[in-house]
């Protein structure tokens, strides 16, 4: 899961951690020179001497040191400096020093299908948090840099937070939610998953089959009613869906449920046709909760859908299926930051139990290589 962005985002805190340790032994060298020139005491070169620098009085033992003195360790509570003013023992992280691995982490990014203005705002937080931050001489890097890049990704995916069990406990009942998304992308398996876990939690569940037109629709939100045990709302094939979810809530009401999960046609966001009968059903249907369901496989693709369902029906917020397979991860960072709206959960399988509710620490942990929990 994810192990092709967790490659790449590895692979960047290497080549800052390795660049700048270059940079400290370059450093160390440098005022190893410094301090033999010292030693040595004046020097004539090409018709010139050369004389030490003038110190101040309190600096004179300093100066008098061997070069072995000049590169000693740190003095606890003081940075050793050398003879000519650089401190061996504490550096800063220049621009400069980061501008190729930078570059190189925004076209990791945009491999991983992560949106651009997605990369470019993680990019520009690493940068900000490394530029000009202070470390000691051989410090783990790594660390900072590992810091630095989640800091980055959380930022893009602090959106309106919405916690879906804490909506369905307080809301009125019954909570009526809707799903949408296109063909194919496990929407309705979704939505038994959801049945599973919100019956274990102890409420009462009703499906409504508003996908009236895709062939073996009915039949396969009926099955799941029946594995799950729960009431299924439906009508003929071809039947107006608002209509379908309207007589749903409606026995909910009736029957004292507590949510209904309402399925949509899967539709292209191109179709004008279909997308017009989501804001039919929006007119019809006071939802509590809409809720975009696309594959992470998708990439882009799953981002400028989830746009494109938003303006024909607000989404409340995504849930992303088929994570388990998905090696990149951009979706998942993406579709949050670029709607606006939060990830719900994530589908990590085809068992009712393969749902996880989506905590951004999770999606993290994940990425640089830490244990699953």
């Amino acid at each position: 899961m994810f192990e092709g962005l967790r490659q790449k985002l590895n692979q960047f805190k290497k080549t800052v951690t390795n660049k700048e340790h270059e940079l400290d032994d370059a450093e160390v060298e440098a005022s190893s020179n410094d301090a033999a020139r010292l030693a040595e005491g004046p020097q004539e070169t090409a018709g010139e001497t050369y004389t030490p620098p003038a110190v101040h009085d309190d600096e004179a033992v300093g100066v008098s040191r061997s070069a072995e003195s000049a590169t000693q360790r740190e003095v606890p509570g003081e940075a050793t400096r050398t003879t000519s003013g650089r401190s061996l023992f504490e550096r800063e992280i220049k621009e400069k020093d980061l501008e190729e691995p930078l570059w190189d982490l925004e076209i990791a990014l945009l491999e991983s299908d992560v949106a651009m203005s997605v990369s470019e705002e993680i990019v520009d937080t690493v940068k900000k948090e490394l530029i000009g931050t202070k470390r000691k001489w051989r410090q783990d890097v790594g660390a900072l840099v590992e810091q630095a890049l989640r800091d980055g990704i959380l930022k893009v995916l602090d959106v309106n937070s919405l916690d879906f069990d804490e909506l369905v406990k307080k809301a009125p009942k019954p909570v009526t939610i809707v799903f949408t998304g296109i063909n194919g992308t496990g929407k309705t398996t979704t939505i038994a998953k959801l049945a599973y876990r919100l019956k274990n939690q102890g409420y009462a569940v009703v499906l409504a089959a508003g996908d009236t037109y895709r062939a073996g629709a009915l039949e396969q939100i009926e099955r799941h009613a029946d594995n799950l045990g729960v009431k299924l709302i439906k009508h003929q094939q071809g039947a107006d869906p608002a209509a379908v979810i309207y007589d749903a809530v409606q026995y909910a009401r009736a029957k004292h449920k507590d949510v209904v999960l309402a399925d949509t046609a899967g539709r292209i966001h191109t179709n004008v046709n279909l997308m017009n009968q989501l804001k039919k059903i929006e007119r019809v249907i006071d939802a509590d909760l809409v809720v975009f369901v696309d594959e992470a496989l998708a990439g882009n693709d799953a981002v400028e859908r989830a746009l494109q369902f938003n303006t024909a029906m607000a989404i409340d917020g995504s849930i992303l299926t088929k994570v388990d397979a998905d090696s990149k991860g951009g979706t998942a960072i993406s579709i949050a930051h670029a709607t606006n709206k939060p990830i719900l959960f994530l589908g990590l399988g085809q068992k009712y139990d393969d749902i996880v509710k989506f905590n951004p620490q999770w999606l993290l942990n994940r990425l640089f290589g830490e244990a699953e929990t």
